[in-house]
């Protein structure tokens, strides 16, 4: 690996200083197995989130942001699934890039850590470096 190669500068970085971005291609490089694993869990939780939407909503309380920016949030992640489906397995910078940039990493995020707390993911190690990097 070149010495100016993405993934050598991303870690020799401490890891606060690593962004969202940076935390999902080096998670997606390491663990690479488990991402279709992810993103399936991905495309039934934006399914199941936007086809509850009325459920969702009466529950909504006390949170940062509006449900209606919950239902966008979840709309962007399910369009670029739909996009890229083949490139997010595959590529760590279309994974990062386009899955935990700006505030589509928001949903993506919560459903990273919500993939490892029910214990969906088969790789031992994908939940200690989930909780490294994102917890």
């Amino acid at each position: 690996m070149a010495l100016n190669h993405p993934l050598n500068i991303i870690i020799m970085q401490p890891l606060k200083m690593l962004n969202n971005v940076q935390k999902a291609r080096l998670l997606h490089t390491l663990l690479i197995n488990e991402i279709p694993g992810f993103l399936g869990y991905l495309k039934e939780l934006t399914e199941a989130v936007l086809n509850d939407k009325e459920r969702i909503k009466a529950e909504w309380k006390d949170q940062l942001f509006g449900v209606d920016f919950w239902f966008e949030l979840a709309e962007e992640v399910q369009r670029v699934t739909a996009k890229y489906p083949k490139d997010l397995h595959k590529s760590s910078g279309v994974f990062a890039d386009q899955l935990f940039d700006g505030y589509t990493a928001i949903f993506t995020v919560h459903g990273l850590t919500q993939y490892v707390a029910l214990g969906k993911h088969t790789e031992p190690k994908f939940k200690p470096a989930v909780d490294l990097l994102f917890g």
